[in-house]
């Protein structure tokens, strides 16, 4: 009985592997014809593509994508890069939401998302040196720091790359999404001064970003324009304890501050931590302006602060660097998308 199941399996071989002929034949197209519909390539017809799929799909054909990689010279990868250490990225939920909206752009297809972190202490250049060696199509880059370099030399590497937030040096061709974050600043001191209040300070993010100048910028824009002094400045980090050390440091220099903006919505909470320890309530006695608008916290007092759309605005970058990798070189205007003010318990206006 067993050596007639062995002679059952020997007598049944396995059936061969698919290949591009073979698709070619069963759809009825050249085999040039059938390797474009299933890259994803261009001058395919509507007939000619539903019968690849067609035949796909009754062959069970799978792409020999190791060696199109050989022929295409794509790794069928993009990455996503976050200069920030782990603890800081899995912390604030910015990040989770530009990881939200790469995905979404890369759901409908074959590309895989390779995410790079810096370690606390490394040296950029690691990164950079992965990002030309071939290992992806092109790169994403999100919170960057004057210092890194990286505007230059992805630039002189030719890697299809978008940054999310304005890069240093815009004269480079590096195609970059951001949020108007001048006039999120300017937003928010008028609004604070529309509310009464007089005596206010900010909270900045890193000054070696491009988005923590550019809304310290508008927020002192938006002081002069309300006929109010320049006030206090506290540099912090964009964490909750960048906040409150940042907020404890303005209450020792000016104990009557009565509206603060902070350039970050983890930094609105921290420093509202820090007003609450030392008796001041919010928002009777001072009020608070954050920057971001994805920061919910249940039981917690509802923060006033600027809409900046995140989600969308990842989804585009990775939007547009498919484009760049299909079409390298192309010009394209940087997208920038407004910023909004939302109005929440934090600010309400003084009485009287």
């Amino acid at each position: 009985m067993n050596e007639q199941i062995h002679r059952g399996l020997r007598a049944a071989p396995a059936r061969p592997t698919p290949t591009l002929e073979d698709l070619a034949t069963a759809a009825g197209v050249s085999r040039s014809t059938a390797s474009r519909a299933i890259n994803g390539g261009s001058r395919v017809s509507p007939e000619a593509q539903a019968a690849v799929d067609a035949a796909v799909l009754s062959l069970g054909y799978t792409p020999n994508r190791a060696a199109r990689s050989l022929v295409t010279r794509r790794t069928s990868s993009i990455a996503l890069v976050i200069n920030e250490p782990d603890a800081r990225v899995m912390m604030d939920p910015f990040f989770a939401a530009v990881i939200t909206g790469v995905t979404e752009a890369l759901r409908e297809t074959d590309m895989q998302l390779v995410l790079l972190m810096s370690r606390a202490g490394g040296d950029p250049s690691r990164t950079v040196r992965y990002l030309r060696g071939g290992h992806v199509d092109g790169a994403i880059v999100v919170s960057h720091h004057k210092a890194d370099g990286w505007t230059e030399e992805l630039a002189a590497s030719g890697l299809p790359t978008v940054f999310i937030g304005r890069p240093w040096d815009t004269g480079l061709g590096i195609h970059y999404v951001d949020v108007d974050s001048f006039e999120g600043g300017r937003l928010a001191a008028l609004h604070l001064a529309a509310a009464g209040r007089t005596r206010l300070a900010t909270i900045t993010g890193p000054l070696d970003m491009t988005a923590a100048e550019d809304r310290l910028d508008g927020w002192q824009a938006g002081l002069k324009e309300a006929g109010l002094p320049a006030g206090l400045v506290a540099h912090g980090d964009f964490t909750p304890a960048g906040g409150t050390e940042a907020a404890e440091r303005l209450l020792a220099e000016d104990s009557g501050v009565d509206g603060i903006f902070a350039a970050s919505d983890l930094m609105a909470r921290g420093a509202i931590t820090a007003l609450k320890a030392a008796g001041r309530s919010v928002p009777g006695d001072v009020a608070v302006v954050g920057f971001d608008d994805h920061l919910t916290v249940p039981g917690e007092l509802p923060l006033t602060t600027i809409n900046q759309p995140t989600v969308e605005m990842a989804e585009k970058a990775a939007r547009l660097l498919l484009a760049d990798i299909e079409d390298p070189g192309a010009a394209r205007e940087p997208v920038i998308y407004p910023a909004r003010l939302v109005v929440r318990e934090s600010s309400e206006p003084q009485a009287g």
